[in-house]
């Protein structure tokens, strides 16, 4: 099973790697991901060059079923979060290799 890579962990190898310090780590690594989601939730499209592209789609309403009884219920129009992943990312985990 892999590692699982949290926030924490993230902040953990910037002390180790850069040299920040543990608080500074802890902000730019929350400060990041805010960043990001804030950007997402105004319907912005974030690009990180490398790595891929997040970006917001609106999915129209559209029927579905109750899996139990076979009715047929609507689901609400809604945004999702869609990412797509740059040649680089998908050249890195197709050779189990590291982003240059």
């Amino acid at each position: 099973m892999a590692a699982e890579i949290t926030k924490a962990s993230l902040a953990e190898r910037l002390v180790a790697e850069v040299g920040v310090p543990r608080h500074e780590a802890k902000a730019l690594v929350d400060r990041f991901f805010l960043t990001i989601a804030d950007r997402l939730a105004a319907g912005e499209t974030v690009k990180l060059a490398g790595f891929g592209v997040f970006a917001v789609r609106a999915k129209r309403q559209r029927p579905g079923r109750n899996p139990r009884t076979g009715e047929v219920v609507p689901i609400a129009p809604r945004r999702v979060v869609t990412f797509h992943p740059s040649n680089k990312l998908r050249e890195a985990v197709e050779s189990n290799g590291r982003l240059p």
